[in-house]
């Protein structure tokens, strides 16, 4: 079996402090996984104009599902510890070089979904548009994944 060598420490020190922990490897899970978050998307579409806000949460958790598919293709899911940023760090650490454009919205993301999952009066109302242009960021997201998966082997 090829050993997995970028990201290796990160990912280690992730699972070592608990954010990150082994289960076993199913591609067929993670497959699974890739067609929720497209389901997502396409169901995002449809509430866009009438339901931004949860337009948007559904983006997000398309994009979160597309990052979690990679590591349970490998073998690793978040604990509760590490949520939902845990999942980005051990993905980032594997692919960024030389995906990190792609992958870098997904924290930004993160946050905006935080904002409007638990408002702050002072953050701005998710709009249609703001879900249209994210979700082309998320589309990208699941498209990373899919080629990902088939050439990243077991952690």
């Amino acid at each position: 079996m090829t050993r997995w060598n970028q990201g290796r420490s990160t990912v280690d020190a992730l699972i070592g402090s608990g954010r990150l922990e082994h289960v076993p490897a199913s591609r067929q899970a993670a497959e699974a996984e890739l067609v929720r978050a497209r389901t997502h998307v396409g169901s995002a579409r449809q509430l866009a104009a009438t339901d931004p806000e949860g337009a948007y949460t559904l983006a997000y958790d398309a994009a979160r599902r597309a990052l979690a598919a990679v590591l349970q293709n490998q073998g690793l899911r978040a604990t509760s510890r590490g949520g939902h940023l845990v999942v980005y760090e051990a993905v980032r650490a594997q692919l960024d070089p030389p995906l990190g454009s792609v992958l870098r919205p997904f924290n930004r993301m993160r946050a905006r979904r935080n904002e409007v999952e638990y408002r702050s009066t002072e953050a701005p109302t998710v709009t249609p548009d703001e879900v249209a242009a994210d979700l082309t960021k998320v589309e990208a997201l699941i498209e990373l994944a899919e080629k990902s998966i088939p050439n990243m082997p077991r952690y």
